[in-house]
């Protein structure tokens, strides 16, 4: 009969953790890589499409990174002044970006060419993106005020808002609607435009503590479903009702200083908000109660998480751009994905079946029809404790697991397992106080652990059987065995205690209960 390993019993401990499931997930976003610019970072963007490559833009550049190496791959330059918003289309192939001279242009993302020139805007352009569910369409925002929605092939405007009184640094054409856009501006509201009619359907103001007094709009973001929109004034993040009116539902103000990000994760049910508090945080939309808060070295000016959720760009205003990445799970990749990271075993296998019938049957041998072909058992590998107890070696075994590297699930594993050997008094007998001292400590660290106090108290009452006539003649061991009996007494206390306690509650329960029947 072959020799059976020693079954190490795992014990759950319970959990220590300060941190909840939901913030255990996005300190997975870590290890930053920081690149420095050369001008605060203005707008990051990823592409919708796959690789989700992601557009920076700072100073006269917009510059495209690809996300697995973190690599610049393409720098777009031909700007007259500094440029803002750089966004990529759905299908990854155009990026359009605007500037503080008020031109738009459109370029192409692997050559760089410059495909339309969008010339209407006088002051600077703080917003242009592509229109989701109509890729031929692009929407403006100026300092001049107005709101342009253009359609590119023949570069003129469809149609231009001038509602807004103040400078407009932020806009969204609908997800859901292509018609429908949202804007918001410094003169402190926040508009919902209809490309169809040309006029303004509903408008929601910003105000502060003082009714008359109008916060300047930052940033604005529309929900995918199109029924509810969110702003942030200074600090202050604001949820909108669309379907009531426009209606202000919440006021939530988490952050120190303005918010000037707002972003939501693929699946629209986390809202990250970045302030100039230099901190990002994370909304459960449900509740719109922050569930991670995580910290930056500057104030954060622009924000963005990947479509497959496994990277998140935070530009700063020094110029810093940071970079957390996430390692998906097996489970959260896509067929192409694990496609791509099974290709290696795939190649191995088409080479293999590559090989010509002929030498195929050269490698497989003959076999006699009659014959019962029996698979070769491969021995697993023993660990070393499980070798010296095949050789019934019990002491240097227990020395073994006694070591600092060894888990003390495994040591009290094989004390069990001596046990029912009746092995642990030859384990542990003939030890001088060098071979005693690491038993003693294993036992003073753990005599009071719920997993392990029950068979640890077992062992020192052998010890001291063992040991009691010759203490008194090593300092050391003295010592050892001082603290056991005071860590012993400790615990003895406290479960007298906890005895009383569970007694105090068991008798006002009890009368709840009764008093609870009664009435």
């Amino acid at each position: 009969m072959d020799y059976q390993a020693v079954v190490v019993k795992e014990h759950r401990r319970p959990s220590t953790s300060k941190h909840s499931p939901e913030s255990r997930y996005w300190r997975q976003f870590k290890h930053p890589v920081f690149v420095k610019e050369y001008a605060p970072i203005t707008s990051v963007h990823f592409s919708p499409s796959k690789p989700h490559r992601y557009a920076v833009t700072a100073a006269t550049r917009v510059q495209i990174y690809a996300p697995r190496t973190q690599k610049l791959t393409k720098t777009i330059s031909r700007f007259k002044d500094v440029a803002r918003s750089g966004c990529i289309r759905e299908d990854g192939k155009l990026v359009v970006a605007g500037d503080d001279s008020g031109l738009v242009q459109i370029f192409d993302i692997n050559s760089r060419a410059i495909l339309r020139t969008l010339d209407s805007h006088r002051q600077p352009v703080h917003v242009t993106k592509f229109s989701s569910l109509s890729p031929t369409h692009v929407l403006s925002c100026s300092d001049d005020t107005s709101v342009k929605f253009w359609d590119v092939p023949s570069q003129t405007p469809i149609i231009t808002f001038t509602d807004h009184t103040d400078y407009v640094r932020s806009g969204q054409v609908s997800m859901s609607n292509p018609n429908l856009v949202l804007t918001g501006s410094y003169d402190g509201t926040v508009r919902l435009f209809d490309t169809r009619t040309g006029k303004g359907e509903m408008t929601m103001e910003a105000v502060g503590q003082i009714r008359s007094e109008k916060m300047p709009v930052e940033q604005v973001l529309l929900f995918p479903s199109g029924t509810v929109a969110l702003s942030s004034s200074g600090p202050i993040l604001r949820v909108w009702d669309i379907v009531a009116g426009g209606r202000c539902t919440h006021a939530i103000s988490n952050h120190q200083k303005t918010i000037t990000a707002l972003t939501f994760n693929a699946k629209a049910n986390r809202l990250l908000t970045g302030s100039l508090d230099q901190m990002v945080k994370v909304y459960d939309v449900s509740s719109y109660k922050v569930v991670h808060t995580m910290r930056y070295p500057a104030p954060l000016l622009c924000l963005a998480i990947s479509p497959d959720e496994t990277h998140i760009l935070g530009g700063m205003s020094d110029g810093t751009l940071s970079i957390r990445r996430r390692d998906p799970k097996a489970g959260e990749l896509s067929q192409e994905d694990q496609n791509r990271v099974d290709a290696p075993a795939i190649i191995a296998d088409l080479n293999l079946d590559g090989a010509s019938s002929r030498q195929r049957h050269q490698l497989r041998p003959f076999r006699d029809p009659g014959e019962q072909r029996v698979d070769a058992q491969t021995s697993k590998k023993l660990k070393e404790y499980d070798k010296l107890l095949k050789s019934f070696k019990y002491s240097s075994a227990l020395d073994s697991v006694l070591k600092k590297n060894v888990p003390p699930t495994t040591t009290f594993s094989l004390i069990q397992e001596l046990i029912h050997r009746d092995g642990l008094r030859i384990a542990l007998a003939g030890r001088d106080d060098v071979l005693l001292e690491p038993i003693l400590r294993l036992l003073l660290k753990y005599i009071a652990d719920p997993r392990f106090g029950e068979l640890a108290a077992d062992i020192t009452g052998i010890v001291i059987d063992m040991y009691r006539p010759v203490i008194g003649q090593a300092p050391l061991i003295d010592t050892l065995f001082l603290r056991l009996r005071k860590k012993l007494a400790a615990e003895l206390k406290f479960q007298e205690e906890m005895i009383k306690v569970k007694g105090a509650l068991t008798m006002i329960l009890s009368s709840t209960v009764s008093d609870t029947v009664q009435h």
